[in-house]
């Protein structure tokens, strides 16, 4: 991408971003978490953007980026590429704008994430298994039908357009400290930087990534955006290849610091906001949290974590529930020999219900090559109290005479 025609970003550019979308997007809640609060030793406030429209920040920029497209630009249409929050935000952005919008997404995208963006007026075109396929026929047709190509992250504008996401987070929380952003592409954690870092330089700035797409660190550390090999993490928000090249300048300058996170430590964090408080956060949403479960020590209160997202799938919610359970020690699953005979199977319920763990799910298998002709297996799993409980389950299992494989 030639960046050589960008002018740097400014406070002013994100100032009048914010103008531009009053009443398009909303001033998201700052809502006080006791639990965090608690870990890292002083206030902690969530910035909600899992509750601004279509469910994003993205919203913010890409409006920004098509109300400044010229005449014939918007006569022409826009086009864009993404498995889901950047596909809505455009969508609404460019009905809003009274502008045609088309968007491709992989074919394995979730179907509610397909209905939304349907629903917010986009025509919707499924190609490809994986986003860099959908990113390349979105840029074909650009060049094909003349539609202005809406990248998610890599533009002024965009950058712009998150940027009043750091405006809000001063003006709701004056003292703060530590601002937390989950980072993939980097077009939030660029424009909150701008922001912040004009009217408070003193406010520490960190972005967050998921350990298996964390692109930012080698690049900051080679001084140019790097691309990844491979990239897995189950926070598909952030799950980015390579920084943009304009977001990339911004970080680089203005950032105090890029961490990672597990994926233990993102379903975790995700449990948490959804259990303590009452959020539906997607997993790039909740790896601000995510970061100071990790570390909560780390970073000077007071803190605000953005929460960026709250876009996730049922199916994707579900396991991941179950991941972030057992990471907190809450979910117990295993294999167990026993005697194939009359009342051992109710006798292992029974044994478990003293011990107080609550059984998820079983079953019972009796024949099976592995198996001796007297042997039967069971594979149980169990809701626990914590990793005390999980332990002392397992203990109490091997005192009664259980053989427990794995």
């Amino acid at each position: 991408m030639d960046n050589t025609r960008f002018q740097p970003i400014t406070l002013d550019d994100v100032r009048g971003a914010h103008k531009m979308l009053s009443g398009v997007a909303r001033i998201t809640a700052m809502e006080t978490s006791r639990h965090l609060s608690s870990l890292v030793g002083a206030p902690v406030h969530l910035k909600c953007e899992n509750l601004q429209r279509t469910g994003s920040f993205k919203i913010r920029g890409a409006y920004v980026r098509i109300a400044g497209l010229r005449p014939e630009e918007r006569a022409a249409g826009v086009v864009a590429a993404s498995a889901g929050n950047h596909a809505q935000g455009v969508a609404l952005a460019a009905s809003l704008l009274g502008v045609r919008s088309t968007v491709f997404m992989p074919v394995g995208a979730p179907l509610p994430k397909v209905a939304a963006t349907r629903d917010y007026g986009a025509e919707v075109r499924l190609h490809g298994t994986v986003v860099d396929e959908t990113l390349r026929a979105a840029i074909a047709y650009a060049e094909s039908t003349g539609a202005v190509f809406i990248h998610p992250f890599d533009h002024p504008d965009i950058i712009a357009g998150q940027g009043t996401v750091g405006l809000e987070v001063l003006e709701q929380c004056p003292e703060v400290r530590t601002v937390l952003v989950g980072v993939g592409g980097g077009g939030l954690l660029a424009g909150m930087a701008v922001a912040i870092k004009a009217l408070r330089p003193d406010v520490r700035v960190v972005g967050v990534q998921a350990a298996g797409a964390a692109a930012y660190p080698p690049s900051l550390a080679a001084g140019r955006p790097l691309a990844l090999g491979s990239v897995a993490t189950m926070a598909d928000g952030i799950m980015v290849g390579r920084p943009g090249d304009v977001p990339f300048a911004v970080v680089r300058d203005l950032v105090d610091d890029v961490v990672t996170v597990s994926e233990d430590a993102l379903s975790s964090a995700l449990l948490l906001c959804l259990e303590r408080a009452k959020l539906v956060v997607e997993p790039a949403g909740a790896s601000s949290v995510a970061a100071l479960l990790a570390s909560p020590r780390s970073f000077e209160g007071p803190v605000v974590a953005v929460l960026s997202g709250g876009n996730v799938d049922p199916l994707l919610m579900q396991r991941i529930l179950r991941h972030g359970m057992s990471a907190a020690g809450r979910y117990l699953s295993l294999r167990l020999r026993l005697t194939d005979r009359p009342g051992a199977l109710a006798g292992l319920l029974a044994m478990l219900s003293a011990a107080d763990a609550n059984v998820l799910d079983i079953s019972h298998m009796r024949t099976d090559p592995r198996l001796g002709l007297t042997e039967a297996e069971v594979e149980v799993h169990l809701e626990t109290k914590g990793p005390e409980h999980r332990a002392a389950v397992s203990a109490a299992l091997e005192d009664a005479g259980y053989t427990v494989i794995g």
